[in-house]
């Protein structure tokens, strides 16, 4: 493994020096050639676009090898999404055996670096607090029919939603697989109803259509979870984002996550923020999706000062770092607080919305909701920086945190300067007022969703949502219950912006830049030190001075003997 080796001052001030010296005699004999490179409801009511939202292009016709419209056994009819499900594995026999290995289908994972049991099963977060438990109405975006509750059976091949993940109408969705109380009821009024074989004829390789009917709108509503999946995705301009747009490369989803056997590249929970594996080779099957898969380690231009100088930072500065500066564009905004503590406010004995937020495409987003409390904004928004492996760190419904703690991370992230698989990175950090158990000093889970008295959409009581939740999921609760702020931390890899809106030198290399507040290195220019920042400047004048005056000179010599020839 390499090893880093830490400077004094004077060992700055040397090395500044030689590279100064090595630097102007290599550019002395050297010419700089310039860059020439060149409101339909679909699931909750926050979901103001969907898969039925026909404002977003037509798909592209499929260039698949197969009409699927011309299979008889699709044509139906069919009443459910099982029976199409089991129409589809009589030609393709490996699917679900492949499948149910997916994360998509199991909800379940096991880290395996900290070991730890993760995955929407299971783990607690900071905006609608837990899945388990509330499987009626999160598994609307479960890659699966009829899960009810935790027992369901994951073994049933025939309970795999296909459709999900590759109809092509754009007229597919999914409702809560069990009633909710009446505070929610108006949620999924007047759906047309679903034409099951149409739908099934029409399956393609999935779209952005497909995935982020339900990435763009996790947590709740659109772009509130992660900050650069929203629905401006479906068609955005190149200046939002230029893998995606039509104006720039057109990407899907799955040209960056390819994958094979239905497991694709990427992950959230275990990153490889420093790929040295990358070839520069787009398209190809890989078990990462990585800046380097498609771009190698040295994507900038080498024929220029700046293109070396670069290249130079992409062993500890991540690619996201410098490409996206800045999250939640294209006028949708993302959620950034949300206070759970004042939940249950009526009007006239009834649940109210509040919409006084409004962002850039004019759409009003809730700043409180009586089933959720207070709720705030933020679009456009600069992402904070710090040192990342690649590994995640959760805080799950059996660890117990020191009473003391003001806040606590329902998620954190390891990395360093000293270690040489860090790279500083980009994140989207969250913040929530949210109930916890009190006495033992855990998260808590919350029944919120059912037509029943414990259910707190519905009933607007902590004590006894929280009470049957802990009790339906077998989890210590000492009946005690308070409110701990918690933080938690998305990385971000999406939104990628033109290069010529890239960050600059100037954003970070100045007093107060955007990585100004990292610790345990030099940022020339950052006014952290007033010495090295003079032999800084010293060396990059003097490289320049030394390459114009070379120029200088062999235009005096070259003129010289033309007159004396």
């Amino acid at each position: 493994m390499k090893k880093y080796r830490y400077y004094t001052k004077s060992h700055y001030l040397l090395k500044l020096m030689i590279i100064s010296i090595i630097t102007g005699l290599f550019f002395m004999g050297t010419l700089v050639i310039a860059d020439q490179s060149p409101t339909l409801e679909v699931g909750i009511s926050e979901y103001a676009k969907s898969s039925q939202d026909q404002s977003r292009k037509t798909p592209k016709k499929s260039h698949s090898t197969t009409d699927h419209s011309s299979i008889e056994k699709l044509q139906g009819p069919f009443t459910t999404g099982p029976e199409v499900t089991k129409a589809c594995l009589e030609c393709h026999n490996e699917v679900g055996r492949q499948f149910m290995k997916n994360i998509h289908w199991t909800w379940d994972y096991k880290h395996p670096k900290t070991g730890q049991h993760l995955g929407k099963s299971v783990l607690v977060n900071n905006y609608c607090i837990n899945a388990r438990g509330n499987e009626g109405m999160c598994a609307q975006c479960h890659a699966g029919y009829n899960m009810t509750n935790s027992d369901f059976d994951f073994s049933n091949q025939e309970n795999i939603d296909c459709l999900i993940c590759h109809e092509s109408t754009g007229t597919y969705y999914k409702t809560p697989t069990t009633k909710g109380n009446k505070a929610c009821v108006n949620m999924f009024k007047d759906k047309p109803e679903i034409e099951w074989a149409k739908i099934a004829q029409s399956v393609a390789l999935p779209s952005r259509n497909n995935c982020g009917v339900c990435h763009f709108f996790g947590g709740g509503g659109d772009n509130v979870k992660h900050g650069d999946l929203s629905s401006v995705l479906f068609d955005p301009p190149r200046d939002v984002d230029i893998h995606m747009s039509a104006e720039g490369e057109n990407f899907t989803c799955v040209t960056c996550h390819v994958g094979e056997g239905h497991e694709w590249a990427g992950s959230r929970y275990e990153m490889l923020v420093n790929d040295t594996v990358g070839m520069g080779k787009p398209g190809m099957v890989r078990k990462t999706a990585s800046c380097e898969s498609c771009h190698g380690a040295s994507p900038h231009p080498i024929k220029t000062v700046n293109g070396m100088k670069l290249n130079g930072h992409t062993d500890r500065v991540a690619c996201e770092t410098c490409h996206i500066p800045e999250i939640a564009k294209g006028g949708v905004a993302t959620k950034i607080d949300w206070d759970w503590r004042s939940m249950g406010q009526l009007k006239n004995g009834k649940s109210f919305k509040l919409k006084e937020y409004t962002q850039g495409d004019g759409q009003h987003r809730a700043t409180y909701k009586t089933i959720k409390g207070s709720l705030s904004y933020a679009e456009n928004l600069q992402p904070m920086y710090a040192w990342f492996d690649g590994t995640m760190h959760y805080t799950t419904i059996d660890s117990q945190f020191d009473p003391a703690l003001s806040s606590i991370n329902i998620n954190s992230f390891s990395g360093s300067r000293e270690d040489p698989n860090s790279r500083i990175y980009p994140f989207k950090r969250m913040h929530m007022t949210q109930p916890y158990d009190k006495g033992n000093n855990t998260l808590i889970y919350m029944h919120l969703w059912g037509d029943d008295d414990n259910a707190l959409w519905g009933n607007f009581d902590f004590s006894k949502a929280i009470q049957a939740g802990m009790e339906e999921n077998n989890a210590p609760y000492s009946g005690e219950w308070g409110f701990i702020e918690t933080y938690s931390y998305w990385p971000i890899n999406h939104m990628v912006a033109p290069k010529e809106e890239a960050l600059v030198c100037a954003d970070c290399h100045v007093k107060g830049g955007r990585i100004s507040h990292l610790t345990g290195l030099y940022i020339p220019g950052a006014g952290g030190d007033q010495l090295l920042d003079y032999i800084y400047y010293i060396a990059i004048f003097g490289t320049l001075g030394g390459v114009l005056g070379h120029g200088v000179i062999k235009s005096i010599a070259t003129n010289r003997r033309k007159n004396n020839v």
